[in-house]
């Protein structure tokens, strides 16, 4: 969550130093996995004590609620940005996020937004995670009939995303697509799913194999990072050649691999069930993680305003120090008021 921020604050220098910058994976690939892992434990159980229809319910339920939540933050950053006004070089806010065909016809694309045929790039990752939500029950209904089925129905999806069957369009005038392609993304989702059901068993620890991961890793780098880049152009021209299997919109096959060695190389250092995660921070994060859809769209919405005060305060070391720290202390705030409403604390 507070990565995600980070890289939602327009320009912001902070964001050269986070994870997408060295590697093929990023924030979304942790958003996405984590979210299928939760959701085994949350759906999952549904299933197990009562059944398809009450799963299926329940699957309803969540997604009304991000649909909503989707809708909200759209209103909410549209109205931040009229007010804002014109940015320093002379381009208005609500061209700055594209939004300027909802303020010119709004009439037309609030059908558009409401049936999710309008989809700015910026407000694309809820509309993604509610189309995965709406193919889990078809997941779990598909591992009763046989072990092996889901992930038939993963792998072919993903296929047909790599292939462009699968793309949603995201505004009538153009052919342009969701950035975030459902289709593709379920791969990563199902997979923590999965093996948080324990139908796709996770691997032991293996000294070859955690070699394995760590040159991956580190090979990575030099076809992700733009200064490397920069220092020696072969290998920019290398990450053109891999865009492919590099590709955020349909999930390329590199942005998989990439993430799964990171995810062996973090879940054998934290020790087991995160032994070595101890302290206040871990604390706090964990508050976080477990109000994540409040969270998100918190930062969603506070991203725009802190870089619009950037741009006003002048974007030096210290007002950006500032805005981002302001922004992680919005968001902890968020996630410790929201699991305290959860409390019911009127009913004690």
């Amino acid at each position: 969550m507070l990565i995600i921020l980070l890289a939602h604050i327009p320009n912001n220098n902070w964001a050269l130093c986070i994870p997408a910058r060295f590697g093929f994976s990023d924030a979304t690939e942790m958003f996405v996995f984590q979210s299928g892992m939760a959701s085994a434990v949350a759906f999952g159980s549904t299933f197990d004590r009562n059944g398809p229809v009450a799963l299926i319910a329940r699957v309803a339920q969540r997604i009304w609620q991000i649909f909503w939540a989707h809708i909200a933050v759209f209103i909410t950053v549209t109205a931040i940005m009229i007010v804002a006004g014109t940015r320093y070089d002379g381009v208005t806010y609500v061209e700055s996020l594209n939004l300027a065909p909802f303020i010119q016809n709004p009439g037309h694309l609030l059908v558009g937004l409401l049936t999710l045929t309008y989809v700015p790039n910026y407000f694309d990752i809820l509309p993604m995670y509610i189309v995965i939500l709406a193919l889990m029950p078809a997941m779990i209904l598909a591992s009763k009939i046989h072990r092996f089925l889901p992930f038939a129905m993963m792998v072919a999806l993903w296929l047909a995303t790599q292939f462009d069957l699968t793309g949603l369009p995201a505004e009538s005038w153009s052919d342009r697509r969701w950035f975030f392609n459902p289709f593709g993304w379920q791969l990563l989702f199902f997979t923590g799913f999965f093996l948080m059901r324990g139908n796709l068993p996770a691997p032991g620890f293996d000294p070859r194999l955690m070699a394995f991961a760590v040159v991956v890793v580190i090979l990575t780098v030099p076809f992700a990072w733009v200064r490397f880049q920069e220092a020696y152009p072969a290998f920019q021209m290398a990450a053109n050649t891999l865009f492919p299997l590099t590709d955020k919109t349909d999930f390329g096959l590199l942005r998989f691999v990439h993430f799964m060695a990171l995810c062996y190389i973090a879940v054998h250092l934290v020790g087991e069930k995160g032994a070595r995660l101890r302290g206040p921070m871990v604390r706090v994060l964990t508050v976080i993680g477990q109000q994540s859809l409040a969270v998100f769209i918190t930062g969603m919405v506070i991203a725009q305003p802190i870089g619009i005060a950037l741009d006003h305060a002048g974007r030096t070391t210290l007002a950006e120090a500032v805005g981002n720290l302001f922004g992680f202390a919005t968001l902890i705030g968020a996630a410790y008021l929201v699991r305290w409403f959860k409390s019911s604390p009127w009913k004690s």
